[in-house]
């Protein structure tokens, strides 16, 4: 959150109400503006940026609604309070249809006014806050940016170009590290609600007592603590899409209360009264085998199955080694530019030393890595002694060995030739006519099978 102090705007024509309302909220912290007149505030609102507007109703120069309506077309996600001496229904009907954020009927409760205008201020913040995660998710996480030409990672694209557009959970299983979360975004972005909040939730991160009340939320005095209503993740992601990462660690009472806002599309705020409806997809990733999970009765068999319609598996770096040079080469770059640093190459002699590494920490482990190195380094080229130990001292693997390829049973024709045509193109740095003549095709031919597999960055 940014520090800059609070806006609001208090119209009312009764010098001694505005005053009384101005002291009050001032004294919280708030930069206050006040305005007589209906006119004065359209003015007001035609050239200042405010979080909160306060207006009386009714007053003798325009009518408060038409300020509620200038207010929302002027400033973007600005709250709304309306106030008046001449409570009706209807008043406070067209209040909130025309988006006030709520309705106050004077004489006012000081205290009433200060917890509404807090709760008002906190929603705009969230709305803005998700607007600019939805920006950088926009620019950042596009499917086409997560990177890999491996046949694993060509499949995974396949499956969230199926999955992405329908409503069905999703699960993602994969070691630590290995972008689990990117995936779920590639999925979110790629469906009818990416124009919608997209809200991931680490379940391993929160202690089991508070997991509960961070998904439902809770109502003010529901237990110890809660001193003020709370609003949780499944309400926040109405509309959108909701990661609950690593979902194995939820205790078997959460488990239950999940199961059944999965099943009525509905759920309890603790500590609530009434339920509250929702409209929300659901992926969950981990890291555990969650079939194990449900043998050993840590996990309910019939969440699994209910988070269970679509499975993505999500392959570890030292399966996917002919990813490692296109990754590498695209955290450099933005490493770089990030850092304000110039353009940094990588030897072929450090980066067999990453291919030959196994990444226990995956993509995440091989970004820290280089970012480490880049920040450290003192010429403009990686070398191996440029590498951590361990990496520096990786034994070769067979994928290390361009000379060798490795043929498993199962494999299609396609994915051996591919193979074969990579590390060839790996041998030969490049050089295509050189590589030709090795695997003894033509050069166009090769051209056409190097298009054809994905092989254009080698």
């Amino acid at each position: 959150m940014d520090e800059r102090r609070r806006r609001i705007l208090i119209v009312d024509d009764d010098p001694s109400d505005l005053e009384v309302i101005a002291e009050a909220l001032g004294r919280e912290g708030y930069e206050i503006v006040k305005a007589q007149s209906g006119e004065a505030a359209i003015e007001i609102i035609g050239s200042e940026d405010f979080d909160l507007v306060v207006t009386d109703l009714k007053l003798p120069d325009l009518d408060g609604m038409e300020i509620l309506r200038r207010a929302k077309e002027e400033i973007p996600y600005v709250e709304v309070i309306v106030l008046t001496g001449f409570g009706t229904v209807e008043g406070a009907v067209e209040a909130m249809q025309s988006g006030a954020f709520t309705f106050l009927q004077k004489p006012i409760d000081i205290n009433i006014l200060r917890q509404t205008a807090r709760r008002a201020i906190e929603k705009r913040e969230l709305e803005l806050e998700n607007l600019r995660l939805k920006e950088q998710i926009e620019h950042k996480y596009r499917f086409e940016n997560i990177i890999g030409r491996s046949p694993q990672m060509q499949e995974i694209f396949r499956q969230i170009r199926r999955v992405a557009p329908t409503k069905a959970n999703v699960l993602i299983v994969g070691e630590t590290g290995t972008g689990k979360e990117i995936i779920a975004i590639a999925i979110h972005q790629n469906s009818p609600r990416r124009d919608k909040p997209f809200i991931a939730v680490n379940c391993a991160a929160i202690p089991k007592e508070l997991l509960e009340s961070e998904l439902f939320g809770h109502e003010k005095g529901a237990f110890t603590g809660a001193i003020r209503q709370r609003t949780g993740y499944f309400e926040l992601a109405d509309g959108g899409t909701l990661l609950l990462d690593e979902i194995g660690e939820m205790s078997p009472e959460v488990q239950a209360k999940l199961l059944r806002a999965i099943e009525t599309r509905e759920f309890w705020r603790v500590g609530a009264s009434k339920p509250i409806k929702v409209d929300v997809r659901i992926i969950s990733s981990t890291n555990r085998d969650l079939e194990e999970a449900v043998r050993e009765g840590k996990f309910r068999e019939d969440l699994y199955y209910r988070l269970n319609v679509f499975t993505i598996k999500v392959p570890p770096l030292r399966e996917r080694r002919e990813d490692i040079p296109l990754l590498a080469q695209h955290f450099i770059e933005e490493i770089c530019r990030q850092n304000n640093r110039p353009p940094i190459k990588i030897s072929r002699e450090a980066m067999d030393k990453l291919m030959s590494y196994n990444w226990p920490g995956n993509v995440r482990q091989l970004r820290n890595v280089l970012e480490s190195v880049i920040i450290t380094a003192t010429s403009d080229t990686i070398k191996p002694e440029d590498l951590p130990e361990e990496i520096k001292g990786a034994a070769p693997t067979d994928e290390g060995d361009s000379n060798r390829i490795d043929v498993r049973v199962g494999m299609s024709m396609e994915d051996i030739e591919r193979e074969a045509i990579r590390r060839t193109l790996m041998e030969t740095g490049g050089n295509k006519t050189k590589a030709a003549n090795i695997l003894k095709i033509g050069l166009r031919t090769l051209y056409r099978k190097i298009k054809q597999y994905g092989l254009e960055d080698l």
